[in-house]
Parts: structure tokens; C-alpha cells; sequence
């Protein structure tokens, strides 16, 4: 640049416009920076690459998933969301009537303690839907004493969202068993009582336990 400048002043400013924007434009073509800047922000070192948490430790990345997003992320729940323009909903890889509700049923019950999308639709539906199938009380009864810690620990998160779905699908487990869930209504009740003192969850809670008094007859 510097010979051509010399020589023919004028040109050397066209000379370098012409380099200037084939860089831009090579850089709204590729993904990838074309002229770095080590001043401003340096390069990733290739081994950056393989090891994220020297990029960010704190991130979200670097946190391991929970045991419901790992065993979805592998295709482990036979049900998949499906986005509507209105309303979202599941698509069932087979019929529900077909899927085994051990251990499906306590893996969607876990997944209620979830807080991010998709985890918290597909769980909360999921539960659902596979508790409407023929048979499912003949099912789920077997199950109880694993799914009531596990409602348990939804009932005791700290996340009102999270309480909210544990408590629907309390309700939805009692219309399906009736009175087979009454020996284990005991381990449930207390933190009940204690979202009782929440004015936006009393009268849902007053409901719940109307209801759990009706599909669990006079003993309950």
C-alpha cells in the first residue's frame, strides 16, 4: 500500500476501501470472526473447547442436569411437546395404555419439582394423561410408596409453582386410588398445613382436601 500510495496518491484510498469491505463482507457470511481483536476481546484458547468451566464456571452450563432432564434428554419419557398456537400438548411416542407406569409414573412425578421449560409441561401433563388410561388405578396403587415421597418433596418446595402442580397431581393420584392413598395422607398433611397460612393457596388447599376426603370415603 505504501509503494502504490507513493505513486499515485489518489488511488491509494480506493485501494484500501476495496480490502475494508470484502472484510465486512466475508464477515456477514461466516459465523466465525475474520479479524479478531486481542485488545478488545481475545481469542478462546483451543483448549477452552473441551474444558467449558474455564470459560465460565458459574454458568448454567457447567451445572449437571437433573436426574428428570437427563432421563428426558435420552429419550426416556415416551412423550414428547408438541408447541400449539394456542395450547401446547403431548405426543405420545405409543399409546399410554401400552407404557409401563413403573417406573414412568415416578420419574414424571420427580419431574414436578422442575422449573424450567419443557421439564415443567411435560411432566405435570404427562402425570396427568397417564393417570387417565384404562386401568391405571390397578397400576398405580402398587407405586404409592414411592410416589408419596416423592408428591412430598413437591408439596415442600420452596417454589409456588412447584407446590401448585404437587397439589394437582395429589388431587388427580386420590381419584384415581381412593381410599388405597389414605394410609399415606399423613405424610402429606403437614405441609399442607403450612401453605394453609398462604391467603393464595388457602382456598385451593381448602378444595384439595374436600376432595381427598371425597375419593378417600369416611375413613379419611
Amino acid at each position: 500500500f505504501f509503494v502504490l500510495g507513493s505513486n499515485v496518491p489518489r488511488m491509494s484510498s480506493g485501494i484500501q476501501i476495496k480490502p475494508k469491505s470484502a472484510v465486512q463482507k466475508s464477515k456477514t457470511s461466516s459465523p466465525l470472526p475474520c479479524s479478531p481483536e486481542p485488545s478488545v476481546k481475545p481469542q478462546p484458547k483451543p483448549s477452552d473447547k473441551l474444558n467449558p468451566k474455564t470459560i465460565d464456571p458459574f454458568g448454567a452450563h457447567s451445572r449437571p442436569p437433573s436426574a428428570f432432564a437427563a432421563i428426558y434428554a435420552k429419550g426416556g419419557i415416551p412423550c414428547r411437546l408438541v408447541h400449539g398456537s394456542v395450547k401446547h400438548r403431548l405426543q405420545w411416542e405409543c399409546l399410554p395404555e401400552t407404557v409401563p407406569f413403573d417406573p414412568l409414573l415416578v420419574t414424571l412425578a420427580e419431574g414436578l419439582r422442575e422449573t424450567k421449560h419443557p421439564y415443567t409441561f411435560v411432566s405435570k401433563e404427562g402425570f396427568k394423561e397417564l393417570l387417565m388410561v384404562e386401568g391405571a388405578a390397578e397400576k398405580a396403587i402398587p407405586l404409592l410408596p414411592r410416589l408419596v415421597p416423592v408428591l412430598k418433596a413437591a408439596l415442600a418446595h420452596s417454589d409456588d409453582e412447584v407446590f401448585g402442580r404437587g397439589l394437582d397431581a395429589l388431587v388427580q393420584l386420590s381419584a384415581v386410588v381412593g381410599p388405597s392413598l389414605n394410609d399415606h395422607l399423613k405424610h402429606l398433611l403437614t405441609n399442607l398445613s403450612r401453605r394453609l397460612m398462604d391467603k393464595k393457596f388457602r382456598e385451593k388447599i381448602t378444595v384439595a382436601l374436600q376432595k381427598l376426603e371425597q375419593y378417600g370415603g369416611k375413613v379419611s
